[in-house]
């Protein structure tokens, strides 16, 4: 599986990976800024934007490693949703090859379990995935009003969305499918106390995919070197609804020292 990449910038790498149903072009509003100080890799996802996609290669190490593959030898890591969740997971396989990662609404589980509440209701993607085999489109739709839902920039947060989704090809429905699989049945709990790597953990106050209090279980999961940050007024795209802000928090953890 080859991922297609958008290299800008110079200066120590830096990786972006987006989320379900998107492309590298999300990143618009972050990207001139985070290249003055960084040499940015913005990755399309498998079947996303311009990538391959292998249906035989359906698992999260699989995409992992073809993420791995795709990137500079040795960066930070932004992943935001289910890229976050790819993210981890490529830091949790190759420590050797992140200096650091940062979370953006993103999750080491995306079901609601007895044990772990702050997430969604299965039958949420369940239904996303029985739609999505009758009518791509009208489901991805649907996925990006649930993302903005309850933000205080919604409406010019859902049509940054959908200018930024039409920059690129449309996604393959076989890697739509898979991608909902993984958000259904990925659980890295489990994993994540062994994380070796620093990491920052962005949440939005009003995030009805990953609640802000799943931040709280992740206190209780004992990660090790992570920061937790919540955005006010915030749902589930905070570099489109809060650029300058969630910024900020990025460029802070990095380093990056930028006030412009």
């Amino acid at each position: 599986m080859k991922l297609h990449c958008h290299t800008t910038g110079s200066g120590p790498d830096l990786v972006l990976l987006h989320g379900w149903g998107m492309n590298a072009a999300v990143w618009s509003p972050w990207l001139p800024r985070l290249a003055r100080h960084h040499r940015v890799t913005a990755i399309d996802l498998p079947g996303h934007g311009a990538s391959d996609y292998d249906s035989t290669q359906d698992s999260l190490d699989d995409w992992v490693a073809a993420c791995l593959e795709a990137a500079p030898r040795q960066a930070d890591w932004v992943g935001w949703s289910l890229g976050g969740q790819l993210a981890l997971g490529a830091g949790l396989a190759a420590p050797e090859r992140i200096r650091r990662l940062v979370l953006v609404a993103s999750s080491p589980r995306f079901v609601k379990t007895e044990d772990w509440p702050h997430a969604m209701e299965e039958g949420v993607l369940r239904q996303f995935a029985e739609t999505l085999a009758r009518n791509h489109q009208q489901t991805l739709e649907r996925f990006l009003s649930l993302q903005v839902r309850g933000d205080e920039e919604a409406r010019l947060t859902l049509r940054l969305l959908r200018q930024e989704i039409v920059q690129r090809p449309q996604p393959h429905p076989s890697a739509l499918q898979q991608g909902l699989e993984l958000l259904r049945t990925v659980d890295l709990r489990a994993r994540i106390p062994g994380l070796q790597v620093p990491s920052l953990w962005l949440l939005g106050e009003r995030d009805t995919l990953t609640p802000a209090a799943v931040g709280q279980e992740l206190v209780a999961l004992g990660i090790p070197q992570s920061e937790i940050k919540v955005l006010k007024g915030c749902a589930h795209v905070p570099f489109l609804s809060h650029p300058g802000t969630s910024l900020e928090l990025v460029k802070a953890f990095l380093g990056a020292g930028d006030s412009g």
